[in-house]
């Protein structure tokens, strides 16, 4: 049985996110950054959509996700609207758009958009898909898959948001890890490193994981 999480606005401090980037930019990106911000205050509309494409070419990539995600919270989007923009999206706007859905979706409207993002073999997308976002919404089933995707990706685990809270004591998640380690050793492949990781962190004898920053509570397993 599937239990699913309380929807609770999004706390502020979701992930790190600097208050202000512009200590960062030259005077011509801190100016292409206030007019961006100001734009996006009307909203998505498609003078957004066109900062948030040309942000890696005004900010540097470097800062170019920052500056997406900082967009993204001035405009207030809706559901619909990421939705939009995540379709329209480069693979880089895609990953902004699952960056920033822990600061602007509270409830799990967007889930869509991270089953769509767990479907792809991009790394990148797969990386910024399983973060506090997820780790609050998806379904047990779905997140398992994910785990196991990664693993065979080689996305490394430890960039997944809450892992040792919706490991601990998932008996069906280790099952399939250790499904997993025997159809590899028996292909002659070598087992990744994490999956001995994440199958320690299921055992239910293990002391519980302490509360994650981001305060939001993990999904509750399915039996």
């Amino acid at each position: 049985m599937t239990h699913s999480a309380p929807s609770t606005p999004a706390p502020a401090n979701t992930s790190p996110l600097p208050d202000d980037l512009r200590p960062h930019l030259t005077p011509p990106a801190q100016d292409w950054l206030d007019q961006a911000l100001a734009d996006a205050a009307q909203g998505i509309t498609p003078a957004t959509e066109l900062h948030l494409a040309e942000a890696a070419r005004r900010c540097g990539p470097p800062h170019a996700d920052t500056a997406r995600i900082l967009i993204l919270r001035a405009a207030h989007p809706t559901p619909a609207d990421l939705t939009r923009v995540y379709h329209r999206g480069t693979a880089d706007e895609r990953r902004a758009v699952l960056h920033a859905l822990p600061h602007l979706v509270p409830g799990p409207e967007a889930l869509p958009l991270v089953e769509d993002a767990l479907r792809t073999n991009d790394t990148r997308l797969l990386t910024a898909a399983l973060g506090p976002y997820a780790a609050r919404h998806l379904s047990a089933h779905l997140w398992r898959h994910a785990i196991l995707k990664c693993l065979f990706t080689g996305v490394p685990v430890t960039g997944v948001a809450q892992l040792a809270a919706r490991t601990h004591g998932d008996a069906e998640l280790a099952r399939m890890l250790a499904d997993f380690a025997a159809e590899r050793t028996a292909a002659g492949r070598s087992v990744p490193a994490d999956l001995y990781h994440v199958l320690a962190l299921t055992d239910p004898g293990a002391a519980p994981p302490h509360p994650a920053p981001e305060g939001g509570a993990p999904h509750g397993k399915e039996s």
